[in-house]
């Protein structure tokens, strides 16, 4: 199933993706789901970044290709970092790149969304605590990574977490296409497939260091591929299985 968060006028609400139509849910993302009788055209609400986290975990160079053209080593066990939550947009809101003058790249990436309170979960139950998925952009300030030596800063500007259009719950997130588009320009095109570490492993070992709440976001890392933005391009991610989330930038 696909599950939207979306604005109609002033009301902000969740529902449930069918064809060119969303059912809207009575409750929370996260209660049992029933309906509460109202559908709306798609193109008639404005869709909304699908889940607001208290946290955003992310996996660095978890693509052995990205590795390659990176130049570095294939880490040992995944490598994780903290960004702020604040940084999440949605589907067709600008990313607004905070200067003009460094080099700021796009990154393609599955972000997997908490269903359930969790503490160290084996690798082999991961499935009974994911919600489901969604697409991300996990938008980076390299000037500014290679300055500091960590990537918070470099990641955690308003706008640079693009998220949507929706969560997908039914999906084999570990043999997927990936994709990006840059002004129409195929830029990045990879499969889940290629994840030195898969979901479930990531799963237990973000579990394993701290407690996953319900909405807390994991970005499982990017493929090969990543280059600049500017001012005035369009980013487009498509995910095989969930859909495609596009962005302007300023």
């Amino acid at each position: 199933m696909k599950y939207a968060r979306f604005a109609k006028g002033d009301r902000i609400a969740y529902g449930v993706i069918e064809g060119d139509e969303v059912k809207v849910l009575a409750g929370g993302l996260f209660d049992e789901p029933h309906y509460n009788g109202e559908r709306f055209a798609l193109s008639d609400v404005q869709l909304l970044a699908p889940v607001e986290p208290r946290k955003l975990v992310c996996v660095g160079l978890n693509y052995r290709l990205h590795a390659e053209e990176s130049g570095l080593p294939v880490p040992e066990e995944p490598m994780i970092f903290m960004c702020s939550p604040q940084a999440i947009i949605g589907p067709d809101e600008p990313i607004v790149l905070d200067n003009e003058h460094d080099r700021i790249d796009f990154e393609a990436e599955i972000a997997i969304v908490v269903g359930r309170h969790c503490r160290n979960v084996p690798a082999a139950q991961a499935s009974d605590y994911i919600f489901g998925y969604t697409c991300a952009n996990d938008v980076s300030n390299r000037n500014l990574q290679r300055k500091d030596g960590q990537f918070t800063r470099a990641k955690s500007f308003d706008t640079y977490k693009p998220l949507g259009p929706w969560i997908e719950t039914n999906l084999n997130a570990d043999d997927v296409a990936i994709r990006l588009w840059q002004n129409g320009e195929l830029r990045q095109s990879s499969n889940t497939n290629d994840m030195i570490f898969p979901i479930a492993r990531i799963f237990e070992f973000v579990s394993g260091i701290m407690t996953l709440l319900p909405g807390d976001v994991i970005l499982t890392g990017t493929p090969s591929g990543v280059s600049p933005m500017k001012g005035g391009d369009k980013i487009e991610i498509e995910i095989e299985g969930i859909g495609r989330l596009a962005n302007p930038v300023q």
